[in-house]
């Protein structure tokens, strides 16, 4: 399997407000893929998480992936606190709707679903 490095940061200007996601690929050849977007009304957490989800599909075949961000929101999020969510359809354990759920189940798809192998690192 193939080895990357995905290097990811999403921000906002204000919160909500206008905001920026980026990814840097890398492979260990040295060749880059930088990726990037941005909404205009959106939050500081929505951007983090796309950079993410932008990020995995763009690699062409399974990977295995050290994965570096900013964000424990995002980190814990995955690695922690989805798994509660699924088992309480999409709720916090205060029986909230999880924030940003839309963004949090296209990224368990691509993570627990997917075909790459994730290190995260923050």
């Amino acid at each position: 399997m193939s080895t990357v490095e995905i290097y990811t940061d999403g921000a906002c200007k204000g919160n909500p407000g206008p905001g920026g996601w980026g990814a840097l690929l890398r492979s260990p050849s040295g060749q880059e893929k930088e990726l990037f977007g941005g909404e205009l009304d959106t939050t500081n957490n929505r951007m983090e998480l796309l950079a993410v989800i932008e990020a995995l599909p763009a690699l062409k075949r399974p990977c295995t992936v050290a994965l570096y961000l900013d964000s424990e929101y995002v980190r814990k999020g995955i690695t922690e606190w989805i798994h509660g969510w699924k088992a309480r359809g999409w709720r916090t354990a205060a029986k909230q709707p999880v924030k940003n759920a839309d963004l949090w189940q296209q990224l368990d798809v691509l993570t627990h679903q997917g075909e790459h192998t994730i290190e995260w690192h923050w």
